[in-house]
């Protein structure tokens, strides 16, 4: 049915063994000639930004290398990535990691086109003018920063994680190889995969989902089924890993084009006081918000249930059980009580998290007291 009116955009995007090493080939594509290259101390220590730059510059390219990105990125890096961009007068900017550096990437390239700070592009639609190319090297599946017009940064004066809406912010190519993952610890592996899940699951039930969207956003589920234990298991099992990116995809693709909910709202909040690991987060959360919204998405719901829980009836308690077994078998098992969360601070989480972009699309129009009420629950 095709009644509502709906846009999708997802970016060129590459998928296989040593797509990766395409970088070159894209850059010259794209008429880069001097590179930034975004990426982290941990994708660095793996060896993967060194490979990009070798690529790159195989290719006949320079590059300048900016490592300065953090877990939840903040305001003041993309700063620092910006001045470094026209310092080494760039052209274009490829990103190298998991979200973190790749939603750096992308804060990086709305100021070099827009000027201003970070903050003023907080929302949806904000940005006027597009970035610089962008070619992203995901080595996490979770995020889906790679096809997503999504970009979240942290506002470190007012901690709170800015989510940041554009078409502008789609890259242009992004070069999906599983080999990357292989270098993945389970705990990252963990927490990145519950979040694409997340994002599937959100995708789904988003009021502002479509046809294509709930295709994407269903088989991105039936790929993380497939390959979240196994890749916790064995982390070079390639076939496990491929499952993974390809799940990460599909939730990239329907979340960017439905948007999300209460969950990542919630999680954002945390995120920008406490500064935790976003994808944890996100698996601490959903099964309660999953029970604060099943009445008023009962149908997809119980089609995620059927997916990941076949062999029982598809009600609420029993996609809660799944999903709590999924966490288990993964080593997700603490609280937010666990993770230094306080209670007190309930009210102006969820003060935060109703005003967060994410929440305008939840099934349900939660108000303060709602989401304290998960919070409470997830404590």
């Amino acid at each position: 049915m095709l009644e509502s009116l709906r846009k999708f955009v997802a970016p060129e995007f590459i998928t296989g063994v040593d797509a990766r090493k395409q970088v070159g080939l894209y850059a010259n594509n794209l008429g880069m000639t001097r590179v930034l290259v975004v990426s982290d101390a941990g994708v660095a220590a793996a060896g993967w930004a060194e490979q990009a730059v070798a690529s790159l510059e195989e290719a006949g390219l320079e590059t300048i290398l900016f490592m300065d990105s953090t877990p939840n990125p903040k305001d003041y890096e993309v700063d620092q990535g910006v001045e470094a961009y026209f310092s080494g007068r760039c052209d274009g900017i490829v990103a190298v990691g998991g979200g973190s550096p790749m939603d750096c990437a992308k804060g990086i390239g709305i100021l070099v086109n827009n000027g201003g700070g970070i903050k003023d592009y907080e929302g949806v639609d904000t940005i006027a003018s597009p970035s610089p190319p962008l070619i992203c090297i995901p080595t996490t599946a979770g995020s889906s920063a790679d096809v997503s017009q999504f970009a979240i940064i942290c506002n470190t004066s007012r901690e709170v994680k800015m989510a940041i809406v554009s078409k502008a912010l789609v890259p242009d190519v992004s070069l999906i190889d599983p080999l990357p993952l292989t270098t993945m610890d389970r705990t990252l592996t963990a927490n990145t995969g519950m979040d694409a899940l997340t994002h599937a699951c959100e995708a789904l039930v988003s009021n502002a989902s479509s046809e294509i969207t709930t295709l994407h956003a269903l088989e991105a589920i039936r790929c993380i089924k497939e390959g979240l234990v196994a890749s916790c298991s064995n982390g070079t099992d390639i076939q496990a890993r491929a499952s993974m990116l390809l799940g990460s995809l599909h939730a990239g693709l329907a979340f960017s084009n439905a948007s999300l909910g209460a969950v990542h709202a919630m999680a954002h909040a945390l995120g920008g006081v406490y500064d935790l690991p976003h994808g944890e987060c996100n698996a601490l959360l959903l099964p309660h918000v999953i029970e604060f919204n099943y009445p008023a998405a009962s149908t997809e719901y119980a089609a995620v249930c059927r997916i990941l829980a076949p062999e029982v009836e598809p009600n609420v308690q029993n996609l809660v059980a799944a999903i709590k077994d999924l966490m288990q078998r993964v080593d997700i098992t603490k609280t937010l009580r666990d993770m230094g969360v306080e209670s007190s601070k309930f009210k102006t989480l969820a003060e935060v998290a109703v005003q967060d972009a994410c929440m305008a699309t939840n099934p349900i129009d939660a108000t303060v007291d709602d989401i304290v009420g998960v919070f409470a629950h997830a404590f």
